[in-house]
């Protein structure tokens, strides 16, 4: 007979894994419908990458938000009311996304389903670090990752054979049927443990009152500055790219986008397994960040071929970006119960955050170097401050989370 308690894990796991593919593939699906939705509404030309950008950063404002009031609750309040809530939030988003018929709606919809996707992959990451034992719990998170980010692959197929309002409904709809099936999951012990406790839960002010709580937060965001940068401006806009370094064919941006993610799909699995294999998230985190440095110069730099070998950087790019399972299961165990749904939930959003600022620098940079150069320089700094936190953050393969941050 297989224990409840192992019931338990293989349904968080199953839940979180699914919960995140419905999350990845409403998350990526605006990058992949921003042209096709954008004529439909009227918005051609050059007013396509300004209005693409504008409703980008809306959508990454309210992932920024949501990082932190999905964290705050999944500490006050607990995991589980999270992780469903949270796809509520983002599933009926979605769906309400495939019936705008002007850029302000728009925008306010992409904000929404921001702060609705900001708290499912952080919940699903806490439960699971905190129900599997702490030599295995990789390999949780690896499944999660892995599964979720295939949503990406999805949601560019599925744009491609239906009109971008059906693939808004497609996402929405996926998320319903996880809600209504609702895979029985129970609370983590540790989290229970601590619920009635007058210990401080949740308290975002408090990573900031503590120096070197403060700083070990910081290192877990700077970590994953370039995965954004990738995803945010590389992928997302390279059809702007392909154009600028004089590609010989017309780069699909659903394409890239499908290709950079079953990159990142091979990526997340390899990662995780080299965590588990090499016994650390330090080591492998550094290794996918020199990756990262390789891939990001052969596609600004040595890219003036055919279209075949600039889906096939956007795939190494993917690749080089897997290191997101292991990024956030790092940040996951830095913390203790009390603060870690508002640190695992809180990071990856702030990260998904920085599209804003990063974008936002490579549209003012561009216009005095073009934007090949505009990438690099801003490139440059991303990979530096991301190596430099990488080398000065703890190693946290095995280690114990059963324990709360002293207020």
């Amino acid at each position: 007979m297989i224990s409840r308690e192992k019931k338990n894990i293989t349904a968080i796991i199953i839940v979180a894994a699914l919960g995140y593919f419905v999350d990845v593939y409403d998350l990526i699906l605006f990058s992949v419908v921003r042209k096709p939705s954008l004529t439909s509404l009227g918005i051609t030309g050059d007013a396509q990458l300004s209005i693409g950008v504008q409703l980008l950063n809306w959508q990454m404002t309210g992932m920024l938000i949501g990082g932190i009031l999905w964290g705050i609750l999944g500490d006050k309040k607990g995991r589980i009311s999270v992780l469903f809530g949270s796809i509520f939030l983002y599933s009926t988003a979605n769906i309400l996304n495939g019936f705008v018929t002007d850029i302000p709606i728009y925008s306010l919809l992409r904000f929404i389903a921001g702060v609705g996707l900001a708290g499912e992959l952080g919940a699903g990451i806490t439960l699971v670090s905190e129900v599997m034992s702490k030599e295995s719990r990789g390999w949780g998170t690896t499944i999660i990752a892995t599964v979720g980010v295939f949503g990406a692959v999805v949601a560019a197929l599925i744009a491609n054979k239906f009109d971008w309002r059906i693939s808004y409904f497609i996402g929405g709809g996926m998320g319903i049927i996880l809600l209504i099936m609702r895979i029985g999951v129970y609370e983590s012990g540790m989290y229970k443990n601590i619920k009635d406790s007058d210990v401080s839960k949740g308290n975002f002010l408090m990573l900031f009152t503590d120096k070197s709580r403060f700083y070990k937060f910081l290192k877990c965001i700077l970590i994953g500055l370039p995965t954004w940068f990738v995803m945010g401006v590389l992928i997302t806009f390279s059809d702007k790219f392909g154009e600028a370094l004089g590609v010989k064919g017309q780069i699909n941006p659903a394409n890239s986008i499908m290709f950079a993610y079953i990159g990142i799909v091979i990526g997340d699995f390899a990662s995780g397994f080299m965590s588990q294999l090499m016994k650390s998230r330090k080591k492998v985190i550094l290794i996918f960040i020199t990756l990262n440095v390789i891939f990001m110069f052969l596609y600004l730099f040595v890219n003036s071929f055919g279209t075949e070998y600039f889906y096939f950087l956007c795939a190494m790019l993917g690749f080089s970006n897997g290191f997101w399972a292991v990024f956030v299961t790092n940040a996951s165990e830095q913390f203790g119960t009390n603060f870690r749904a508002t640190v695992t939930t809180s990071v990856p959003n702030i990260i998904r955050g920085s599209t804003v600022p990063l974008t936002l620098s490579f549209q003012f940079i561009s216009g005095f170097t073009g934007i090949i150069y505009s990438a690099a320089i801003v490139a440059v700094i991303d990979l530096a401050i991301a190596y430099y936190a990488a080398m000065k953050s703890e190693e946290t393969f095995g280690k114990d989370l059963d324990y709360v941050e002293i207020t």
